[in-house]
């Protein structure tokens, strides 16, 4: 492999260069401001960190590696530490302390359970009110008929084609086939009813709610609204804008007006790519349908002569598609994957455009691409993460 020349590398990054702003936080800057407060609203909601595990909801293990992640960098930490009012950045916070933890809870109703004149806890009117609102729900028989729904959005929220956005007051509308995240757990509007007068004369409508636990409810749609404002941690899950993205300026003779950047996961059974699976990934770029592009994997070195998957796609406008592959190659070069494959006369070939590097620094890769950030940092396979790039040399 070849050294990578970093002046080189700089001058086409500095093509993706976002204008310089007098004031305010830089775009990344916001994302992982935004990124943190929601993990704060899940720790004001649930009273304790959220969770890595199979059995927690989507949103709770995301929230679980983003803190993680955001722990292990200083930079980070440091931009966060104003914010930090939780101390949830502390590596050593214990799980907050409650009126009665689940260990002293277990052990009193047990040592109490002969004393029944012991009043151990009651919940308020309106505390009731608002759980057996949300908390009415029965087994869904047909589940398996909307699990692949949820697999799909949970698929779409970890490739960035989906992405979780507040409920905020005057925009709680709901539609049948919405994606909502209500007390921690994912729920799908299957059903919305006919319109029906409430006893205040106003109109509502029936819905048929399905949770990802396997729940499902038939709420009204006024008592699923109010259950938003009670959950400041509830989220709308959004399809990104038509997932596209999109750099202005007038374009040159080579630009094109749309394409699409593809992530591709090989289902080669070589030996190295079978074993790190998850972290070897083709990053190209196309100008048609990535299904036409892939269509012959099977039998193109260029795929590994396998079949492959679709991990993510970015659709692109007004941008040079050749730079922007180029960009991607030169970026990740120092990752690339040295492997060689036979072609169709046995002869052993290089493929170029794997990389075995984590899917989620590919997505930053192209959100930084696209606020401009990229011309500040350099891949460091050894880390696996991006970091500050050194200082431009100058050529004599």
């Amino acid at each position: 492999m070849s050294d990578i020349d970093l002046d080189e590398l700089a001058d086409e990054l500095s093509e993706f260069a976002a204008p310089e702003k007098e004031t305010g936080r830089a775009p990344r800057d916001e994302r992982v401001i935004a990124g943190f407060e929601d993990i704060q609203r899940f720790y004001e909601t649930h009273k304790r960190l959220p969770q890595h595990g199979d059995d927690g909801d989507i949103f709770e293990r995301l929230y679980a590696v983003r803190l993680e992640r955001i722990r292990a960098q200083e930079d980070l930490c440091a931009l966060l530490a104003p914010f930090d009012h939780q101390r949830l950045l502390s590596s050593e916070l214990a799980e907050p302390a409650t009126e009665y933890g689940l260990d002293q809870l277990e052990s009193e109703l047990v040592s109490g359970a002969d004393d029944v004149r012991v009043l151990r806890y009651v919940r308020t009117s309106a505390e009731k009110r608002a759980a057996e609102e949300i908390a009415d729900r029965k087994r869904c028989e047909d589940f398996e008929t909307f699990k692949p729904l949820f697999e799909r959005a949970e698929a779409e929220v970890k490739a960035g084609l989906r992405q979780s956005a507040p409920i905020e007051a005057g925009r709680r509308g709901v539609e049948a086939g919405d994606f909502f995240v209500l007390g921690g757990i994912t729920l799908y509007v299957a059903e919305v009813g006919e319109p029906i007068k409430t006893t205040g004369g106003e109109p509502d409508s029936r819905l048929r709610l399905i949770f990802g636990n396997g729940t499902e409810s038939n709420l009204l749609v006024r008592s699923l609204q109010r259950a938003f404002y009670n959950d400041p941690a509830a989220r709308r899950l959004l399809p990104t804008a038509s997932g596209q993205l999109s750099f202005g300026g007038e374009m040159a003779t080579d630009d094109i007006e749309s394409g699409t950047i593809y992530v591709l996961r090989s289902q080669s059974d070589h030996p190295f790519v079978a074993q790190h699976r998850e972290l070897v990934h083709k990053i190209g770029v196309t100008g048609g349908s990535v299904e036409s592009r892939i269509a012959g994997a099977a039998s193109e070195i260029t795929f590994l002569r396998a079949k492959v998957d679709v991990v993510a796609t970015y659709k692109l406008a007004g941008i040079n598609r050749s730079k922007l592959e180029k960009l991607f190659h030169r970026l990740f070069g120092a990752a690339r994957l040295d492997i060689t494959i036979p072609d169709q006369t046995g002869t052993p070939v290089q493929p170029q455009e794997w990389f075995l590097v984590p899917f989620f620094i590919i997505d930053e890769a192209v959100q930084r691409i696209k606020d401009g950030t990229i011309v500040n940092v350099v891949y460091d396979p050894k880390e696996a993460k991006f970091v500050d790039a050194p200082v431009k040399r100058r050529k004599k």
